[in-house]
């Protein structure tokens, strides 16, 4: 769905540079995705991106729009406080901003932040011990998550320190009692994050289920397994391949 504009009023793509418009619809191919793997929550959650070459400002959902509507040009550039920078006619939820504008003000290394509240999600952001190195993609984030106890609705300016304290130096982090986070310095690290924490949920809820007594790797192990996944080449490549089952699936993310 793309938002109406008045006859007289310029596109946005007309409106934006090269790089943001592509920033635009990399973002806009996130939301796409998400609603693809079904791990929306109606309006609830939202992907921010920095704005390249435009320091300070950033992209975020227009509030009130599902995922599966998201465009390039219907995404609202806002400032750190929040003010908007070009206005696409749509809000600008509260406690999206909160979340999100405190990670892209404390870690300048990220661009892209994902949000998300599935089911898997949230019920291993409830469990006292976490997220479990009982799997190949858990081991990933071995001794490389963050964890931040819940505050409330985070609507409240005061929250952000201490999200910023708990994400640390990682790109991932749980939300405890309320769901994950995946950052990257670009869109393709970003989803490849989130992707990764939600098969982990998956599985580890599935693996807990049967009741069997779990295997640990070793330490040392764990380790070696996730340097072995410290490299682009396979996250960028698997951004291209999701972009284009979009691309074959419905083009319009990218207008």
């Amino acid at each position: 769905m793309a938002v109406a504009l008045k006859a007289d009023t310029p596109s946005v793509r007309s409106r934006v540079s090269e790089s943001e418009w592509q920033a635009r619809v990399d973002l806009a191919a996130a939301y796409r995705l998400l609603a693809h793997f079904k791990w929306t929550d109606g309006t609830a959650t939202h992907i921010s991106a920095a704005v390249p070459d435009e320091h300070g400002a950033f992209l975020i959902n227009p509030h009130g729009m599902l995922f599966h509507e998201v465009t390039a040009s219907s995404l609202v550039k806002i400032d750190l406080d929040g003010n908007v920078l070009l206005d696409t006619g749509w809000p600008v939820n509260k406690a999206g901003f909160v979340i999100h504008s405190a990670i892209h003000k404390g870690r300048e290394d990220i661009n892209c932040v994902i949000h998300t509240h599935t089911r898997a999600g949230i019920a291993v952001s409830a469990m006292k011990c976490g997220m479990l190195m009982i799997s190949q993609h858990a081991l990933r984030f071995y001794n490389r998550i963050g964890y931040h106890d819940f505050e409330g609705i985070a609507c409240d300016l005061d929250e952000q320190s201490r999200l910023v304290r708990d994400l640390g130096p990682h790109k991932a982090m749980i939300l405890r009692n309320h769901g994950l986070i995946g950052c990257g310095t670009s869109m393709a690290e970003a989803f490849s994050v989130i992707q990764y924490l939600e098969r982990i949920c998956e599985s580890q809820i599935a693996a807990m289920s049967g009741g069997a007594e779990l295997t640990y790797p070793s330490p040392e192990v764990c380790e070696r397994t996730a340097r072995q996944y410290d490299t682009e080449l396979i996250v960028e490549r698997g951004w291209i391949a999701h972009k284009r089952m979009l691309d074959q699936i419905d083009p319009g993310y990218a207008t």
